[in-house]
C-alpha cells in the first residue's frame, strides 16, 4: 500500500488541480452541451436566407479579348451584381461583361441588392455601413475586406456581409452564432483565432486534466475498503 505521506500528497495535488481546472472543465461541459443541442444550420443563419437565390440568365456577353485588360486570364467567374453580369478575373479584377469596363468595387445600393437575393424578403434593413478593418475577435474576421455590413431590424441583431471588391455575398451573423463563437473559443482555448487545436494552453490543460483524473483513480484505489479486504484475502 501507499504510505500516508504519499497518499496525502496525492490528495493535495488532486484537490488543487481540481480547483485550478474546474472552471475550464465546466466551460468544456457547457460548450459541449450547447453544441450538441443546437442545429448547426441555424447557427449558420440558414433560416434567415432563401433556400436558393434566384439566378438570372444573361446573353450577348463579351469575350475575354474584348475586356479592357491585357492580363492573362487564369481564372474567370461570372457574377451577378444588381441584375448586371460581371466577370471576376484572376480573383482580383471585376469587369462588366457587357461593356468590358473594369469596376472598382460596388456601391451600398448594389450591396443591398446582392443581400436581397440571399436574405428573406420579410426582413427590414436597419442600416448599411462600410467595414474597412476588423480585429481578431470580430464576427467577420478572416474574410475579404472592405465589406458592407448590412444590419436588419430583428431581435437577433442580424447582420449580412457583402464583399466590396466583387459583390460576393459572404456570410450571416446573429445572436446564436455569437454565443456559439464565444463557447467555441472557450472549448478550443484558442483566444485569438478560435480554430487552433494545438495551442500550448490547450495542451497544458489537457495534460493536467489527465493527471487529475488519474490521481482520482489512484486515490480511490488506495482508500477503497474493498481493495484492502481483497488484498488481505490474497495474502
Amino acid at each position: 500500500m501507499v504510505n500516508r505521506k504519499t497518499a496525502k500528497w496525492i490528495r493535495k495535488a488532486h484537490r488543487y488541480l481540481g480547483i485550478f481546472l474546474g472552471i475550464q472543465f465546466l466551460m468544456w461541459t457547457i460548450s459541449g452541451m450547447y453544441f450538441s443541442w443546437t442545429d448547426i444550420d441555424e447557427i449558420h443563419g440558414d433560416h434567415f436566407k432563401k433556400s436558393a437565390p434566384v439566378r438570372t440568365s444573361f446573353n450577348d456577353l463579351l469575350g475575354t479579348t474584348q475586356l479592357a485588360t491585357k492580363e492573362f486570364v487564369q481564372s474567370l467567374e461570372l457574377l451577378e451584381i444588381a441584375n448586371e453580369p460581371y466577370y471576376w478575373i484572376n480573383e482580383a479584377q471585376l469587369y462588366n461583361a457587357r461593356t468590358g469596363q473594369r469596376k472598382n468595387g460596388i456601391s451600398k445600393e448594389e450591396a443591398q441588392q446582392v443581400a436581397n437575393r440571399y436574405m428573406l424578403g420579410n426582413l427590414d434593413m436597419a442600416q448599411i455601413q462600410l467595414v474597412d478593418s476588423v480585429g481578431p475577435h470580430h464576427e467577420y474576421r478572416g474574410r475579404p475586406l472592405p465589406a458592407y455590413e448590412i444590419s436588419y431590424e430583428t431581435p437577433q441583431n442580424l447582420k449580412a456581409y457583402v464583399a466590396v471588391e466583387n459583390g460576393a455575398f459572404q456570410t450571416v451573423r446573429h445572436r446564436d452564432w455569437r454565443w456559439f463563437d464565444f463557447l467555441w473559443m472557450t472549448h478550443t482555448m484558442d483566444y485569438q483565432g478560435r480554430d487552433n487545436f494545438n495551442t500550448l494552453l490547450l495542451r497544458a490543460f489537457s495534460l493536467l486534466g489527465l493527471i487529475t483524473v488519474l490521481s482520482g483513480f489512484v486515490l480511490w484505489y488506495i482508500s477503497s475498503p474493498s481493495i484492502r479486504k481483497l488484498k488481505k484475502k490474497i495474502k
